[in-house]
C-alpha cells in the first residue's frame, strides 16, 4: 500500500515543493537543449552571407541525427554511473556543467569547436538526463498513485524549458548572430546548474549516495510493498517484457515525432507562408505577444509560490533562479519593442517550435487530472493514443501539402497546416513520454531505475536517429513523388502502431500485475 500522505507534504499545486525546483532544472536544461536544436539546422544550411554555413539539407539532418539519438544513447552509461558511483545529484550537476562548456563552444563557430561543443552536449546529456528523472521518481517511491500527475507536472517544464529556449535563442540568432543563440543557451545551462546544487538540501536522502549504498524507497507494485529482494521472479519478468514492448513503440513515436526539428523546420522555412502583412501581420504579433507573455507569467506565478514555500530553506538557490527569470523577462521586453512596431511580420522558422512547448504548458494540467481520475486508462491505450494523434497530425501535413507540385523547392502553404499538426503532436506526446517516465519507475525495482531509464532513452535515441536517416530524404521523395507523400509516411506507421496497441491491451494489462 502507499504511505498516507500529508497536507504539508504536498503542499505546492498538489505537489512536493521538491518537484518544482526539479522543474525548474529541468526547464534550464531543456532551455539550452532545444534553443540549440531550433537553431542547429538553420545554421547548417543557411547561405554564407547569412551566417550559415551552407550545408546541405541531407548532411545537416545527417549529423542533427548522430546528435538527437546519442543524448538519449549516453543515459544508459550515465544511469549506470549514478546507481553504481556518483548518486543522481552529483551525475545530474556534472551532466549541467559538460553541457554549458558543450555550449560555450557552440558559440565559436568554428568547425573544431562545434563538433567539441556536440560531443560535450551528448556526453552532458547522459549524466543529466535519466537522472533527474530518478531523483523525481525517488521523491514519489511510497506515493505510485500521484507518479503520473508528478511526471506530466514536471514535464510541463521539459516544455516551458523549450518554449523559452526556442522562442529567446532563435530571435538572439535571427536578430544578432547564430553565436548569440548557441552562447545564451550555455548561460541558462550555468544558471540551471547553480540553482539545482544550492538547492539540493531539499531532496534530502533522495540521489544523494549511489542506489547501492542507499535504498531510495521499497517498490512498489500497486497492491504490495515490496523490498526488490522479495519481488516474485515471475512477476518481475512480466513487468520488463511490458516495459520492453513499450520501448518498441516508442521507437516508431520518437521517428514521426522528431521530424520536428528537422523536416518540418525545413518544410516551415522554405515550403509555408510566413511573410504576412496588413490584418494578417497585426494578428499575428497581437498572438505572438499574448503566447509570449502569458506563459511566462503562469511560470513565474509558480516561482513565486515556490520562493513563498523554500525561500528559507534554499535561499540561494532562489534568488539565482530569480536572476534567471529576471533576465528572461529583460529579452522578452526587448523582443517585443523589436517587432511590434513594424508593419510586417516576417515569422521564423524556428518559431513554430514553441508550438508544442506552448501546447504542452496549456494542456499538461489536463492531462494530469485524467491520469489521476477514475477514467485513467492503461499504459497500452495511452500509447496508442498517443501513435494515433500523432499520425492523424501528419495527416493534417499531407492534406496541407496536397498542393505543392512535384519537385517543386519553395511554396506558400497556409500556416494553419503546420499549427494543427503541432496540436495533435503534442496531444499525442503528453499520452505517450511522460506518463511512459512513471510507468518505468513503478515497474523496474528501486535499484534498476537509473539503469532502466537509460534503456528507455536507448529506445528514444533508436527513434531520433530513425527520424533524421529518413528526414535526410525529404528531397528525394519530394523530387520524385510529393511532399504530401513524404508526410504520408509519417501518417500511416503510428497509425498502424497504434491499432496493434490497442490489440495488445489485454494481456498487456495482465503483464503489469496489478500496476496502473
Amino acid at each position: 500500500m502507499s504511505a498516507t500522505a500529508t497536507n504539508n507534504e504536498f503542499s505546492l499545486l498538489g505537489h512536493k515543493p521538491a518537484l518544482f525546483v526539479l522543474f525548474f532544472t529541468e526547464m534550464w536544461e531543456r532551455f539550452s537543449y532545444y534553443g540549440m536544436r531550433a537553431i542547429f539546422v538553420l545554421f547548417l544550411t543557411a547561405p554564407f552571407i547569412e551566417g550559415g554555413w551552407e550545408w546541405s539539407n541531407e548532411r545537416a539532418l545527417g549529423l542533427l541525427g548522430i546528435y538527437t539519438s546519442s543524448v538519449y544513447l549516453t543515459p544508459i552509461i550515465g544511469g549506470w554511473i549514478a546507481d553504481r558511483f556518483t548518486g543522481y545529484q552529483k551525475a545530474v550537476v556534472l551532466g549541467a556543467l559538460a553541457m554549458t562548456l558543450g555550449h560555450a563552444s557552440l558559440a565559436f563557430e568554428t568547425e573544431l569547436m562545434f563538433y567539441l561543443g556536440v560531443g560535450l552536449l551528448i556526453i552532458g546529456n547522459g549524466l543529466f538526463k535519466p537522472n533527474i528523472t530518478s531523483v523525481v521518481s525517488g521523491l514519489y517511491d511510497k506515493y505510485p498513485e500521484r507518479k503520473d500527475g508528478a511526471f506530466t507536472i514536471f514535464y510541463m517544464g521539459v516544455n516551458s524549458g523549450g518554449f523559452l529556449g526556442v522562442l529567446l535563442c532563435g530571435f538572439l540568432a535571427n536578430n544578432l548572430s547564430y553565436s548569440w543563440g548557441f552562447g545564451l543557451a550555455g548561460i541558462f545551462m550555468l544558471l540551471g546548474m547553480l540553482q539545482f546544487w544550492f538547492g539540493r538540501n531539499i531532496f534530502g536522502e533522495v540521489g544523494k549516495e549511489p542506489s547501492k549504498k542507499v535504498d531510495l524507497s521499497d517498490a512498489v507494485d500497486g497492491k504490495i510493498e515490496m523490498t526488490e529482494e522479495k519481488v516474485p521472479a515471475n512477476v518481475q519478468r512480466d513487468r520488463y517484457i511490458v516495459v520492453g514492448v513499450l520501448a518498441f513503440f516508442v521507437v516508431f513515436f520518437w521517428a514521426a515525432f522528431e521530424q520536428a526539428s528537422g523536416s518540418m523546420t525545413i518544410f516551415a522555412r522554405d515550403y509555408t507562408q510566413r511573410n504576412l502583412i496588413g490584418n494578417s501581420a497585426m494578428i499575428f504579433k497581437v498572438v505572438d505577444t499574448i503566447i509570449t507573455v502569458g506563459p511566462l507569467a503562469i511560470i513565474t506565478w509558480v516561482l513565486i509560490k515556490l520562493f513563498a514555500q523554500t525561500f528559507s530553506k534554499i535561499s540561494l538557490s532562489n534568488i539565482i533562479l530569480g536572476i534567471s527569470f529576471l533576465s528572461i523577462w529583460g529579452i522578452v521586453i526587448w523582443k517585443l519593442s523589436v517587432i511590434l512596431p513594424k508593419d510586417n511580420a516576417e515569422i521564423e522558422a524556428s518559431w513554430f517550435l514553441i508550438l508544442n512547448s506552448l501546447f504542452i504548458i496549456t494542456l499538461a494540467p489536463l492531462f494530469s487530472k485524467w491520469w489521476e481520475s477514475k477514467y485513467n486508462p492503461s499504459a497500452s491505450v495511452k500509447f496508442a493514443l498517443g501513435m494515433i494523434l500523432l499520425g492523424i497530425g501528419f495527416g493534417a501535413l499531407a492534406y496541407g501539402a496536397s498542393t505543392i507540385p512535384q519537385g517543386v523547392k519553395t511554396a506558400s502553404v497556409s500556416l494553419i497546416w503546420l499549427v494543427l499538426a503541432y496540436l495533435l503532436h503534442t496531444m499525442g506526446e503528453l499520452c505517450l513520454s511522460p506518463v511512459g517516465l512513471s510507468y518505468v519507475s513503478k515497474l523496474v525495482p528501486a535499484k534498476k531505475i537509473g539503469m532502466m531509464f537509460g534503456v528507455w532513452y536507448l529506445a528514444m535515441a533508436a527513434g531520433n536517429y530513425l527520424a533524421q536517416f529518413i528526414g535526410g530524404y525529404i528531397d528525394v521523395i519530394v523530387d520524385k513523388y510529393s511532399m504530401s507523400t513524404f508526410f504520408l509516411i509519417f501518417t500511416l506507421v503510428p497509425i498502424s502502431a497504434g491499432i496493434i496497441l490497442v490489440i495488445l491491451n489485454p494481456l498487456m494489462k495482465k503483464l503489469m500485475h496489478g500496476v496502473r
